[in-house]
């Protein structure tokens, strides 16, 4: 059966090593899925596949085994899947219209974990809304912390939640505690005064250890959301590093248009002759610079007055020397 695999990729099928064979991505936004949707996802890969799941590295599934003639059939049945998870779609029954943009990944965040700053994925699912379908090769990660259990560092984009602990000075008993759990399992931010716990605006994190540890709840979150931005991290063969802060105590809004608006940077400054039309946005900045790409970057981006931008963004690689 002959096959245009550019086709296949941009409808989210994998081309496999088993020739006439592929496998359906599968898109789960912030990895959250209802458990009603599992047995249709079990049917699809008992009547079209090989019988199996893949759970991926990104949160989705796989359904491998799947022939090429029946990529149409899956589609359709895929069908109650794409809108009970919300994907954007511009024509029914043809599955996902697009695999640039890659699954958005998230911790399970504060509807789960007393560390979270934030329902990682409602905002997953936000940003999945603004930005797919697209081609252009994005990976988007979020953590409800800055403990970075969804590893955020290793994305184009990662969002890691902050808070700004509020204290209630009638509340607090001076125990310590939140100082002693802010030295040993954060950054040394607070420290007594006068017996009571004074907070280092420029050292905190917003991790939220002192609200957590405080036995009165004298420390409570802020009720304004905030987030940490880093940028253009990756793994792959060449040049793996982590992404590098650009953006603290900045506002949900604010982190969705910067997205949004590196799509066009990349459609200007993308290489011609690029494999596949794929290349990582860090390679692109590389080759352009820092300074251009933070003039798209915030382009209509009204920041809030707390927010604290990085003007000057390097990425260290190592430097091997040969002994002997």
């Amino acid at each position: 059966m002959d096959i245009n695999t550019k086709k296949l990729k941009k409808n989210a099928f994998r081309v496999t090593k088993q020739r006439g064979y592929t496998a359906s991505r599968v898109r789960i936004p912030g990895g959250h899925l209802k458990a009603e949707l599992l047995p249709q996802l079990q049917e699809i890969a008992e009547t079209y596949g090989n019988g199996t799941l893949h759970i991926t590295s990104r949160q989705g599934f796989e359904i491998p085994g799947i022939p090429y003639e029946k990529m149409q059939e899956v589609n359709e049945k895929l069908q109650p899947i794409i809108e009970a998870t919300d994907i954007n779609q511009p024509e029914r029954d043809k599955g996902y219209s697009a695999s640039g943009t890659r699954n958005i990944t998230a911790c399970v965040g504060a509807r789960v974990c007393p560390y979270g700053c934030y329902d990682t994925t409602a905002f997953a699912q936000k940003i999945e809304k603004e930005i797919f379908p697209h081609d252009l090769h994005f990976k988007v990660a979020l953590t409800g912390c800055p403990n970075d259990c969804a590893k955020v560092r290793m994305h184009d984009f990662g969002i890691m939640g902050m808070t700004e602990p509020q204290l209630d000075p009638s509340r607090c008993v001076d125990c310590g505690a939140c100082v002693k759990y802010c030295r040993t399992k954060s950054v040394d931010a607070l420290k007594t005064v006068n017996n009571k716990p004074v907070r280092d605006t420029e050292k905190c994190i917003g991790c939220g250890e002192c609200v957590i540890n405080c036995p009165t709840r004298a420390w409570t979150r802020s009720k304004e959301k905030y987030y940490r931005l880093v940028l253009m991290g990756r793994t792959g063969k060449r040049n793996p590093r982590l992404a590098e802060d650009f953006i603290k105590w900045v506002d949900e809004k604010s982190i969705i248009q910067i997205i949004k608006n590196t799509y066009p940077f990349v459609t200007e400054y993308i290489a011609k002759d690029a494999p596949g039309g794929k290349e990582h946005i860090g390679y692109i900045i590389d080759r352009t610079g820092f300074e251009e790409y933070k003039k798209w970057a915030l382009k209509d981006v009204e920041l809030s007055p707390k927010a604290e931008v990085n003007q000057r963004l390097y990425w260290k690689g190592p430097k091997y020397h040969t002994y002997g």
